[in-house]
C-alpha cells in the first residue's frame, strides 16, 4: 500500500459491533484511485452548500466556512500535503472528515440533502466532462497534423489497396483525408456523447431523493449542467454515460490502431513508402541496425485496453437491480484508464504526424505493379460505347498478356492492346498513366489533387 495513504478514523464505527478487518477495508476502498476527483468533488460540493444557504437549509455563516474550508483543502491537496485515509473509503469521506476538522460542525452539514451515491455520480460527470473537451481538442490537434501532411502530398501517388492487394492510384494526401474523416466522426461522437454526460444527478440523494427544499436547477447552472436527471432512481444507477464515452474512446482507437497498422507497414524495408522521426522509434537489445515503430505498435495494442474496458463496463451494469450498488465502485478504473490512454495516444499521435517523412519514388513505383490502372482502361472503353461487363472482360484478358509478358499495361504496344478491343486507340496512353488515372476522379470525395486540395479547404475550414 502506498505510504500516501493512512489507516486510521472508523467511519461506520456507529453502526456496527466489530471493526471492518483490513482485508475487507483495503479491497473495498476505492480511495487509492478515485483521490482524482478530488477537485470536481470539491467544486460539487461548493455548488451544493451554496444551494443549502440560498435555500436556508444551511446558514450563511456555515456556507462561508465550508468555502473556507475547502480553500485551505484544495490548497493542501495541489501541495501534497493532503493525507488520504484508507479507513475513510474514498475520496468524499476523506475530503469531509479533513472539512470536519478545519471548519467544525459545519463540514458536518455540507451532507444534508445529498448522499454519497448522487455525490460521486455528480463527480463523474463533472471529471468526465473534462476529459471529452480535452479529448475534443486533441482529436482537433491531430486532424490538423494529418491535414498539413496531406497538403503537403496531393500529387504524390501511392497504390491503394482492397484485401491488400494493389487496387488503383490514389494519392497519399487523399489517404490522409480518409482518417481526418474519421477522426471527425470521432468529434462529433464525443460532443453527442457529452449532451448526455452534462446531465445532473445531484438531488437524488440515496436513490429516492430528499426532504429538504433543494433546487436542483439551481446547482445546475452553477455547474453548468445543461440539463437535470428526471428519474432519482436512475440518476443515482446511470453509467450509460460512461460506457456510452468508453464505446466512443474505442473507435477513436480503433482508428487509431488502422492508422497504425498502416505505419507499421509503410515502414517495412520491403514496402519503404514512409520514415517516421526518431524521436517515435527504439532500436534493437541485440540488432544495431533496427528501428522500430514502437508508438503505433504501442498504440495498436492499447486499442485491446480501451475495448476491454468497454465490455467491462457492459458487463458490470448487465445484472445490477436499481438502484446503486456496490459493484459500481468497479466504473472509476477503467473509465479513468480509458481518459488517460486516449489523451496520451493523441497527443503523442498528433506530435508524430508532423514527424512523418514520405518516400514519393517507393509510393510511385508500388502504384506500377499490379495493374493499377486496369479500371481506367475499362472506363475508357465504355466512354467508347461497350458495355461495362464486356469492358471488364477484356481487359482482364489484357491483364492476363501483361502478366505473361511481365509488363505493364501501358507498356502494351497499340497493335496488341487492339486485340483485345478494336474500340482502342492512341488516346488510351494518356488514361493508363498514374497520374492521368488519379486526375480523372475529379468530382467530390475523388482523389484528384484537385479535389484533394478542396477537400483540405473544407476541412481546415470545419475545425476552425
Amino acid at each position: 500500500m502506498s505510504d500516501q495513504f493512512s489507516k486510521k478514523d472508523e467511519a461506520w464505527s456507529a453502526r456496527f459491533s466489530e471493526p471492518v478487518s483490513d482485508l475487507v477495508k483495503r479491497y473495498t476502498a476505492s480511495v487509492f484511485f478515485d483521490h482524482r476527483l478530488a477537485e470536481v468533488d470539491i467544486q460539487g460540493s461548493l455548488a451544493h452548500a451554496e444551494m443549502l444557504a440560498h435555500q436556508k437549509i444551511i446558514s450563511a455563516q456555515d456556507y462561508a466556512d465550508i468555502q473556507r474550508g475547502m480553500a485551505h483543502l484544495q490548497s493542501e491537496i495541489a501541495t501534497g500535503q493532503f493525507e488520504w485515509l484508507l479507513d475513510l473509503e474514498d475520496v468524499h469521506l476523506n475530503i469531509e472528515k479533513r472539512l470536519t476538522e478545519l471548519v467544525g460542525d459545519a463540514g458536518k452539514r455540507l451532507h444534508t440533502g445529498r448522499s454519497r451515491n448522487d455525490q460521486v455520480a455528480t463527480d463523474i460527470r463533472l471529471y468526465l466532462r473534462s476529459a471529452i473537451d480535452d479529448i475534443v481538442g486533441l482529436l482537433k490537434q491531430l486532424q490538423w497534423a494529418l491535414l498539413d501532411l496531406a497538403e503537403k502530398h496531393t500529387h504524390t501517388i501511392m497504390p491503394g489497396f482492397t484485401h491488400m492487394q494493389v487496387a488503383q492510384p490514389v494519392t497519399f494526401g487523399h489517404h490522409m483525408l480518409a482518417y481526418v474523416e474519421m477522426f471527425n466522426r470521432d468529434t462529433e461522437r464525443m460532443r453527442d456523447c457529452r449532451k448526455r454526460v452534462n446531465r445532473l444527478p445531484l438531488g437524488a440523494a440515496a436513490l429516492a431523493g430528499t426532504t429538504f427544499p433543494i433546487d436542483r436547477q439551481r446547482v445546475a447552472r452553477t455547474l453548468g449542467f445543461e440539463e437535470v436527471c428526471q428519474n432519482s432512481l436512475d440518476a443515482v444507477s446511470d453509467r450509460d454515460f460512461a460506457i456510452e464515452f468508453c464505446a466512443a474512446g474505442a473507435l477513436i482507437m480503433t482508428h487509431v490502431s488502422r492508422l497504425s497498422e498502416e505505419l507499421v507497414i509503410w515502414m517495412s524495408p520491403r514496402v519503404g513508402f514512409i520514415d517516421i522521426a526518431d524521436r517515435f522509434c527504439t532500436g534493437s537489445s541485440i540488432m544495431p541496425q533496427k528501428k522500430n515503430p514502437d508508438v503505433p505498435e504501442l498504440a495498436r495494442g492499447k486499442t485491446g485496453r480501451v475495448n476491454g474496458h468497454l465490455m467491462a463496463l457492459l458487463t458490470l451494469m448487465k445484472g445490477q437491480p436499481l438502484a446503486y450498488n456496490k459493484d459500481n465502485q468497479e466504473d472509476k478504473e477503467p473509465l479513468f484508464d480509458t481518459v488517460d490512454t486516449l489523451i496520451d495516444t493523441l497527443r503523442i499521435f498528433a506530435d508524430m504526424a508532423g514527424g512523418i517523412s514520405v518516400k514519393a519514388e517507393p509510393m510511385r513505383a508500388a502504384a506500377l505493379q499490379g495493374y493499377a490502372t486496369a479500371t481506367d482502361l475499362a472506363d475508357y472503353l465504355v466512354k467508347k460505347g461497350l458495355p461495362f461487363r464486356d469492358a471488364h472482360e477484356a481487359v482482364a484478358m489484357a491483364v492476363r498478356a501483361c502478366e505473361q509478358k511481365s509488363c505493364d499495361l501501358s507498356e502494351l504496344p497499340i497493335a496488341a492492346l487492339q486485340e483485345f478491343s478494336p474500340l482502342i486507340d492512341e488516346e488510351v496512353y494518356s488514361v493508363l498513366t498514374l497520374e492521368g488515372s488519379v486526375a480523372a476522379r475529379h468530382h467530390l470525395g475523388g482523389t484528384a489533387p484537385a479535389q484533394v486540395s478542396e477537400a483540405i479547404k473544407i476541412a481546415r475550414a470545419r475545425l476552425k
